[in-house]
């Protein structure tokens, strides 16, 4: 008898533009055993966000209280704003031996993997800095002086690229690459470690 014992925990963060969020659905779209957990942020929603689908919107007390009450497995200030991943919604799926998605940036990213090792992290990389800018410029939902500053902080987090489990590098069509993704996801569902064995008579 083969029995899953717990759900896989698949990290996935890079730079703001990096494309991260594009592979993260198309991933959710094509594998239904991955439940994504929302995460809380403190920023106002972007057009198209639905509130509890997207991302729980809080203000600055709230997400103090769940601070304080330490309902984060991760937290981060990321480009002048708050996101924080809920410990018991992570914890509650993985116990039920669901697979959880986590998108977040590199600051909690780091956090998640050093608090729960059997996180399985990707850190998608662009092929290169300009294509970076010009994917957040082509984006349009960032002023000229908020892309700066993703660019600058691109730099620094690219800096912890080595510390991931896996790297992909966004340089072709969305399909393509995430080939490399579903590769890596599919791989990591065998590891012995996440089955008990027990062989009948």
């Amino acid at each position: 008898m083969i029995k899953k014992t717990k759900g896989l925990l698949l990290v996935i963060s890079g730079p703001s533009g990096a494309g991260k969020g594009t592979l993260a659905s198309m991933l959710l779209d094509q594998d239904p055993t991955f439940r994504f957990s929302v995460s809380v942020t403190t920023r106002n929603p972007r057009a198209g966000e639905i509130p509890d689908v997207h991302y729980h919107f809080v203000d600055e007390q709230t997400f103090d209280a769940l601070t304080a009450s330490d309902a984060f497995i991760e937290y981060a200030n990321v480009h002048g704003h708050r996101y924080g991943t809920l410990k018991s919604e992570v914890t509650d799926f993985l116990n039920k031996g669901i697979n959880v998605l986590l998108d977040i940036d590199v600051q909690g990213a780091l956090m998640v993997m050093e608090r729960m090792p059997d996180a399985v992290s990707v850190f998608v990389l662009p092929p290169s800095f300009r294509e970076l800018r010009d994917r957040l410029e082509k984006r349009n939902t960032e002023t000229g002086e908020e892309i700066d500053r993703r660019m600058r902080n691109a730099r620094e987090e690219i800096r912890f690229a080595g510390d991931y489990n896996y790297l992909v590098v966004n340089e072709a069509a969305p399909q393509e690459t995430f080939k490399t993704l579903k590769a890596i996801v599919d791989a990591e569902k065998c590891r012995t470690t996440r089955f008990y064995v027990e062989l009948d008579d």
